[in-house]
């Protein structure tokens, strides 16, 4: 495990996140997962250096647009008919044993 204060700021320690996350990783382990995260970070580095400037965040590569259908009332179930094929039942709702103590 690398010493805190004399880690490099801009590099991610696998085997320090790995002590943290309590899981064992061999050195061979470590030297992988190290390299696929310096690639990862250092791509995230090319993005930061993009010019943005008006340009609106999103959460979405592509505009995406939820289908809605129309809210309409259609009839449903007569209450009291329901109720009276309920085992019980009290101030219109359904009566169920209890399952969490």
């Amino acid at each position: 495990m690398s010493d805190f204060k004399s880690a490099d700021v801009n590099k991610i320690d696998v085997a320090y996140v790995a002590h943290l996350a309590r899981m064992h990783l061999s050195d061979e382990e470590i030297r992988t997962f190290q390299g696929q995260l310096d690639q990862i970070v250092g791509y995230v580095r090319k993005i930061s250096e993009l010019n943005l400037a008006g340009i609106e965040p999103t959460s979405h590569a592509r505009m995406i647009q939820n289908v809605f259908r129309k809210d309409e009332v259609k009839p449903s179930l007569d209450r009291d008919v329901v109720l009276k094929n309920a085992p019980k039942h009290s101030n219109n709702q359904f009566m169920v044993p209890k399952i969490v103590e």
